[in-house]
């Protein structure tokens, strides 16, 4: 009898009893080890087996469908019945019929859900633009593989990728399939995982083959000019921010704006809705326009129904007389989801492993993996070549002496001594002596043994070819450039979503004309108070009023229109209208700008600036040395966001930050007394606000930057001996005769 296991320290007896009288013992579990026993492997399941896509871009409920669809021979072949898939699929995935035809659905040409689908569906197979329309039954509709699909199941039988069994051990299926292309960055995919998601939108076949070749090529390759912007099915326009895009390519976070294409049909004073955002559904559209006219908000719109048909999607709009379209349509985009943003989260499954990456990282990560399956499928032909090889040499020892291998089969009296007798005869091994054993008598002729030596010169050279390409990286990496050219030229299409670079960003101007504007000045304090005042008001007092302890720090000339960005201690920039705030006069101490911009507790202003029309650069100085020079125009956003994270690199604090119009000297002062002049007309630009910058000047461990002020504003009477010729530099110490009054603040 076994011996009963004891409890584990920390569990208690409860005596539970039922109604049949008897009394069970219940043990009381910590939540903390039912989380770690029962509910982690949960979670790791629905990460790793579920919701998160892997290298090739599938997740495994669409990788066993269509490896299923494979093996019925639906690449090339007829349609056949959906109900009869889903049944074969159910081999591989145990979650149900239904499961199993949805992700059919999702995948199919009907849907419309992918830019290239990899079902070819006949049948009712609903519609990724529309919420209520529902598909028909798989009993009633019909599919096969789409032609592209040949692209994924390439060389599948010839060691390109891991094969593993089935949930019952009873078939083995592929861990990936080993696509061609970057089916990853092709094929749009969201997943709700435990703890985690993932959000990848779809690229143009076309545009991710060039980038993917190229970034083979190099590595460091701008990809922005490659990839030009992610692509949808559903079309519409994408409202490009090169800020915004530049991040989501680098990180693989971040969101875009994508809206409808629309047209204005004057003779009937019709507007004619044909692409929305692939995020939205018509009848969320329809919803939230009825609700506006409802509420009064909208009064243009006489009526609105939906007129999509067997052509395509289309909403009309019918307008009252005398109704602008284009401040129609720009009111529409404010307020319903004709206008969505979508939220990119590229998080991709690496070796078992969720990672958030950007494109590079993408592309680094299926260039290994692709490189990998195209030396295995290399090593694997080559070693077909040099069994056959390794058969013809036998075969070419034995054709030497044809007449002795004759004797010796005839003479020998057991067939199962056949081979025995041979591989002494001729000393070759008992492979070869089955394949010699096995030659057809008709075939013991001269042509039959010059081709064979000819052949085995042939296969000598290949398998030398081989062998160099499983060697030469290089190689292999030429042969991936040209089946992406072969896969671009065959497969590509063009652009269904429409990359708009310059538009209106003025969803507001009915909002911005009521405006006032009027001239002010404003100030900032160092401790982060802010307050505008009229000339009139400054010209009755002009002595302003501070905290104790507090003083002025920045003053602008500027108007009541005129936009703020305020920079804070934890890399964000929050975005105001003067407008926003009321005016005031000298008197007060104005407004506390991180209670009225709503920052994070513990949050800090640094330093702050005007847009004004958004041209020319900030310039950030670091206390490691680094300077990094960002278009101001990268803070611009087409909407009014309040905040922007990530304004700039966290990677050391900021000693000081200048608005250029236009370049000057700057004169940096470390805490050694070291001082180095230099031109900002040496930095190039950058369009990512996080960028590190590069070194400008070099400090030991223990030092760092002091303060940066324009050489104009310094009591430097030397300039000349710390001009620095080249970057980066230590710089030469301070003389006293250059030493002025310490700046303590940021400028």
């Amino acid at each position: 009898m076994a011996k009963k296991k004891a409890p584990e320290e920390g569990a208690k007896k409860v005596n539970n009893p039922n109604v049949m009288g008897l009394r069970p013992e219940v043990l009381e579990q910590p939540i903390t080890q039912t989380l770690e026993l029962n509910y982690m492997p949960y979670a790791m399941s629905v990460i790793v087996s579920r919701a998160i896509p892997e290298i090739d871009g599938f997740k495994p409920s669409h990788r066993k469908l269509l490896y299923t669809m494979y093996q019925m021979k639906l690449l090339s072949g007829s349609r056949t019945k959906s109900a009869n898939i889903v049944g074969q699929t159910m081999k591989l995935n145990p979650h149900g019929d239904a499961a199993i035809y949805d992700t059919m659905v999702r995948l199919s040409r009907g849907y419309g859900a992918l830019l290239h689908p990899f079902v070819d569906s006949k049948g009712n197979f609903g519609k990724v633009y529309s919420r209520d329309m529902a598909w028909a039954a798989s009993r009633y509709t019909e599919a096969r593989l789409d032609p592209i699909c040949a692209e994924l199941f390439r060389d599948i039988d010839q060691d390109t990728v891991d094969f593993v069994d089935n949930y019952d051990g009873s078939m083995q299926e592929p861990a990936l399939l080993p696509t061609t292309f970057p089916n990853v960055l092709v094929s749009a995919n969201m997943g709700i995982a435990v703890g985690m998601a993932s959000n990848i939108c779809g690229f143009n076949l076309g545009e991710v083959c060039d980038a993917a070749a190229a970034y083979l090529k190099n590595p460091g390759v701008d990809l922005t000019t490659v990839l030009k912007a992610p692509d949808f099915p559903t079309g519409g326009e994408l409202l490009y921010d090169a800020a915004e895009m530049a991040q989501i390519y680098s990180t693989g976070r971040g969101s875009f704006k994508v809206r409808a294409r629309w047209r204005y049909l004057k003779s009937e004073n019709i507007i004619e809705i044909y692409e929305i955002p692939y995020s939205t559904t018509v009848e969320a559209v329809m919803d939230k326009v009825s609700e506006l006219i409802k509420t009064g908000k909208v009064k243009e719109i006489a009526d609105m129904r939906d007129e999509t048909d067997l052509n395509g999607l289309k909403l009309t709009i019918d307008l009252k007389r005398g109704t602008d379209p284009d401040k129609l349509m720009l009111k529409l985009f404010r307020t319903t989801p004709l206008m969505d943003s979508f939220g990119c989260n590229f998080n991709i499954l690496i070796a078992g492993m969720p990672r958030v990456m950007g494109v590079a990282e993408i592309l680094e990560e299926w260039s290994a993996w692709r490189m990998d399956g195209v030396r295995r499928r290399t090593f694997f032909v080559m070693k077909k070549k040099e069994d056959k090889l390794h058969l013809l040499k036998g075969l070419k020892k034995i054709l030497l002496d044809i007449d002795r291998a004759i004797k010796i089969i005839r003479d020998t009296e057991e067939d199962a001594e056949v081979v025995p007798n041979l591989m002494i005869g001729f000393g070759i091994d008992s492979t070869q002596a089955e394949y010699v054993a096995d030659i057809k008598l008709r075939n013991i002729n001269k042509e039959y043994i010059l081709k064979r030596i000819e052949e085995t010169s042939t296969l000598e050279e290949e398998i030398a070819d081989l062998r160099d390409i499983v060697e030469t990286p290089g190689r292999i990496k030429k042969i991936i450039i040209e089946e992406l050219a072969a896969v671009k030229k065959k497969y590509a299409q063009p652009r269904r979503t429409e990359i708009v670079y310059e538009y209106q960003t003025a969803a507001e101007t009915d909002e911005a004309e009521k405006v006032p504007d009027y001239p002010v000045t404003a100030f900032l304090s160092r401790e982060g108070y802010f307050k505008k005042i009229t000339p009139a008001s400054l010209r009755m007092n002009s002595e302003q009023k501070y905290k104790e302890g507090d003083g002025g720090w920045l003053e602008w000339e500027c108007t009541n229109r005129d936009e703020l960005l305020v920079f804070t201690d934890k890399q964000q920039c929050y975005k105001s209208r003067l407008s926003d705030f009321d005016d005031a006069k000298a008197s007060v101490l104005g407004d506390y700008l991180p209670t009225k911009l709503g920052m994070e507790p513990g949050e800090n202003v640094v330093w702050a600036c005007l847009s004004g029309d958004y041209t020319g650069h900030l310039l950030f100085f670091f206390q490691n040395g680094k300077a990094a020079r960002v278009e101001l125009s990268a803070y611009q956003t087409q909407t009014r966001r309040k905040k922007l994270t990530g304004a700039y690199s966290d990677k050391s604090p900021l000693a000081a930050a200048f608005l250029l119009r236009e370049d000057l000297e700057l004169a940096v002062v470390s805490t050694e007394g070291r001082c180095l002049v230099f031109h900002t007309a040496v930095l190039s630009p950058k369009t990512t606000r996080s960028t590190q910058g590069v070194n400008v000047m070099t400090l030991k461990p223990k030092y760092r930057v002091d303060w940066v002020k324009p050489l104009s504003q310094t009591q430097i009477v030397n300039p000349a001996r710390y001009r620095a010729r080249s970057l980066p530099i230590a710089g030469a110490l301070l003389r006293e005769e250059d030493r002025g009054e310490e700046q303590l603040t940021l400028l």
